[in-house]
């Protein structure tokens, strides 16, 4: 029972506030721990909207988001976030062309 009610309560906390863009756009001079807080609220609301959010027990979807999160903020940290998805991109068909 207390799952169902946190679950609810995540649940409205993410269906629509617009409070939460101010935590979701953050600029290049955020703190990490802001970072951080934008994409775990992203990726949670984007788990929302696809309905996976619900999909694992609580911990698996936390790990998940926060595995997700401490990549995307390497990448970034690293320079290539941006170039990310065109590399993985390109490895993929350069694979799929070699079979």
């Amino acid at each position: 029972m207390k799952k169902l009610c946190l679950f609810m309560s995540l649940a409205v906390l993410l269906s629509g506030c617009a409070e939460l863009d101010k935590y979701i756009n953050v600029g290049s001079n955020a703190t990490p721990q802001e970072k951080f807080r934008a994409c775990a609220l992203s990726e949670a609301q984007s788990k929302l909207r696809n309905g996976t959010l619900f999909a694992q027990s609580m911990t698996a979807t936390k790990d998940e988001i926060v595995n997700t999160c401490i990549k995307k903020m390497a990448l970034e940290a690293a320079g290539i976030d941006s170039e990310a998805q065109s590399i993985a991109s390109n490895i993929i068909n350069s694979l799929r062309a070699a079979q």
